[in-house]
């Protein structure tokens, strides 16, 4: 199946429900698990908590919505229905897209602690991307 048939395949409940998971795990992650951690590799752990913009609490909402749809897409295509290849295609696409684009973009003259927040940041989206998956097989 190609890219452009497997729209009609997808199961967009399964998106949606994925979407949400992905989501309610970040703000999970980045507060309540690892929140201090996060700040510190921001070099912010000594700051004051800021009230978040809506631009920091949409903008990952809709590359998170990006990032479902693309792996739906990808494992309808692909064909992928069950759990065991759809955790190889998320950890294929989580280490070989998600973490690497994180360890990318944290190294920059203004990231203070890049391989620290690489290794929060990127497995949070290796986790995310893997219960992506797994919702999506599991529908």
């Amino acid at each position: 199946m190609n890219i452009l048939t497997a729209f009609g395949s997808v199961n967009w409940i399964a998106v949606l429900v994925a979407f949400v998971a992905y989501t309610v795990l970040g703000g999970v992650w980045f507060t309540a698990l690892f929140g201090k951690a996060y700040a510190a590799s921001l070099g912010r752990a000594d700051a004051p908590r800021e009230k978040p913009s809506a631009l920091f609490i949409a903008g990952p909402a809709v590359c998170t919505l990006v990032v479902t749809v693309t792996t739906a897409l990808l494992m309808a295509a692909l064909e992928i229905t069950t759990a065991g290849y759809a955790v190889v295609l998320a950890l294929v696409v989580g280490v070989g897209y998600l973490v690497a684009n994180t360890v990318n973009i944290a190294i920059n003259p203004n990231m203070p602690r890049p391989f620290f927040y690489s290794l929060i940041s990127g497995s949070y989206h290796l986790v995310g991307i893997v219960l992506t998956a797994l919702i999506l097989t599991a529908f």
